[in-house]
């Protein structure tokens, strides 16, 4: 740097004396100081150099570095703008998908349960039209047994009255004979 303004310095002195000779005349003439305005001039410009390299130059490198900042900032929250509304329309469309399945679920249960509560009210008739119908067997069973214990009770009544009413003793074949007559006779009557 000094070997840089030294080479100014000199020539800046020849072209002043250079300049003096013709500009002495105009100088006398605005009452302007050739060598002071160079000399000034210099001066200037070694300031200007100075202070835009250690002054202007950093704070312009430093807005720009701030502006990229922001810029990068401002295209990061756009980003993260654009990010989150499709977030909230992603969470809407699961939780409209979910309201709906659940929806469907609640449906199937509730199809299921009643398909549940008449296949068992089914059953439920089912079994008892079945306990009743085992209980009219049953029913007719121990009638029939009883109409049978009944008619040979008669029968055998019938015989000891009527070998009573005869005052002789029946044979076995009589009895029998007088047995299936008294007993058709019961089945007639309870036709």
């Amino acid at each position: 740097m000094l070997a840089t303004l030294s080479f100014i310095l000199a020539s800046t002195d020849a072209a002043v004396a250079a300049e003096h000779a013709s500009s002495e005349s105009l100088g006398a003439h605005f009452g302007i100081a050739p060598n002071y305005v160079a000399m000034q001039f210099i001066s200037f410009c070694v300031v200007a150099f100075v202070f835009y390299r250690w002054g202007i130059k950093p704070v312009l490198a430093k807005m720009d570095e701030r502006t990229t900042k922001i810029e990068e900032g401002l295209k990061d929250a756009a980003e993260m703008k654009t990010k989150l509304e499709a977030a909230q329309k992603d969470s809407e469309d699961i939780l409209r998908r979910a309201s709906l399945e659940a929806q469907a679920v609640i449906n199937e249960a509730r199809k299921t349960a009643k398909e549940l509560a008449d296949r068992q009210s089914q059953d439920t008739a089912a079994h008892t039209a079945a306990m009743l119908a085992k209980a009219q067997q049953a029913i007719e069973l121990e009638h029939a047994k009883m109409l049978q214990e009944v008619r040979g009770e008669i029968a055998r009544l019938v015989t000891l009255t009527t070998s009573k009413v005869l005052a002789k003793e029946l044979s076995p074949e009589e009895r029998t004979r007088y047995t299936q007559a008294a007993t058709q006779e019961l089945v007639k009557a309870e036709r």
